[in-house]
């Protein structure tokens, strides 16, 4: 990944951080999203990237204006966008689909969904200017194994799978790969505060999952497109 640029959108969380460390470790010039100051902090310190490779700042990954002033400056910092990953996500569940509100149902749409298909869109022009590239973005086993109870969170889940695999249809003349990892339950410190009581001794860590990504991301994984990826671990 020397010398290659790439866009983080939620880079800053427990998968995004360990991505973006594979990826600077690699290499790679940075340019990343967060939402809230203290991830920003967080992210700084534990990726540690010289100023050079990193561009780090605040974009609401559901504003597409944002996103695709984001994107602009991106490429007039870096000359161009190598590849993206599309990290922005989140996972609420817990009531059946008559107890689901509306406020919930939106909230896992935008995070999920709507995140992805603003992000996708305003990274594509960027690529295609570059004369090619890879985007990764966040499934869920939920997809094909849905359970009970998070009806908003695999319907939004099902709708990114939808959108990469149109994506790569509809990119692949030009050089550009989208694929999809498909995590069960990452072992990430959020994840064990919502759910205290579960055993997550077989969980993924972000660290293995990362390690798909960043293959995802490379030059190597060039024959791969419209794939979805299953990273569940032993769960």
């Amino acid at each position: 990944m020397s010398d290659q640029v790439v866009v983080l959108t939620g880079g800053t969380g427990g998968l995004g951080t360990a991505v973006a460390k594979r990826l600077a470790a690699d290499g790679a010039s940075l340019a990343v999203t967060y939402l809230m100051p203290e991830e920003a902090t967080r992210f700084e310190e534990a990726v540690q990237l010289d100023e050079t490779r990193l561009l780090l700042k605040r974009v609401n990954a559901n504003d597409p204006e944002e996103l695709s002033a984001f994107m602009k400056k991106t490429a007039e910092r870096f000359g161009r966008i190598d590849a993206l990953g599309a990290l922005v996500g989140g996972w609420a569940g817990g009531r059946d689909i008559d107890e689901t509100d509306d406020v919930r149902f939106e909230r896992m749409i935008d995070l999920n969904l709507r995140s992805a298909f603003y992000t996708v869109r305003s990274a594509i022009p960027h690529l295609k200017e570059a004369g090619g590239g890879r985007m990764v973005l966040v499934g869920s086993r939920a997809v094909d194994d849905a359970h009970a109870g998070q009806a908003a969170f695999n319907a939004a889940k099902a709708g990114v799978v939808a959108i990469a695999r149109t994506a790569a249809q509809e990119l692949g003349h030009h050089n550009i790969t989208v694929n999809v990892v498909m995590p069960s339950v990452i072992d990430t410190p959020a994840t064990r505060a919502t759910l205290p009581y579960a055993d997550y001794v077989d969980w993924p860590t972000p660290d293995e999952i990362a390690a798909v990504v960043h293959f995802l991301l490379s030059g190597e994984s060039g024959v791969i497109s419209g794939a979805t990826i299953p990273v569940f671990g032993r769960a």
